[in-house]
């Protein structure tokens, strides 16, 4: 897989963001990836900051029921991996 395909978004919410000052940050990443080619991935897309990672954990959330009157539908399925950076790395999602 591309890297491009492996690490679809950053994902900026007001938890991520407080993450984020201890060198995690949070990605929106391929359902079939894993946390082997998440590190590469990450690694080859940051590489002009020279970021090092510690480790990645992943989440997956399963697709949720959601109802808006009367249409109903669901809330698509996300996987998503919080990458630890080694102390000094730091990236900066804003720029990106």
């Amino acid at each position: 897989m591309d890297k491009y395909q492996i690490i679809k978004r950053p994902i900026v919410t007001e938890k991520s963001t407080k993450l984020s000052e201890k060198n995690k940050y949070t990605f929106e990443v391929d359902k079939n990836a894993n946390k082997i080619e998440i590190k590469s991935a990450v690694e080859e897309l940051f590489k002009q900051y020279n970021v090092k990672v510690v480790s990645v954990n992943i989440i997956n959330e399963v697709a949720k029921a959601k109802r808006v009157g009367t249409h109903s539908g669901f809330k698509p399925a996300v996987t998503k991996a919080i990458v630890t950076l080694a102390e000094g790395s730091k990236i900066d999602i804003y720029k990106v």
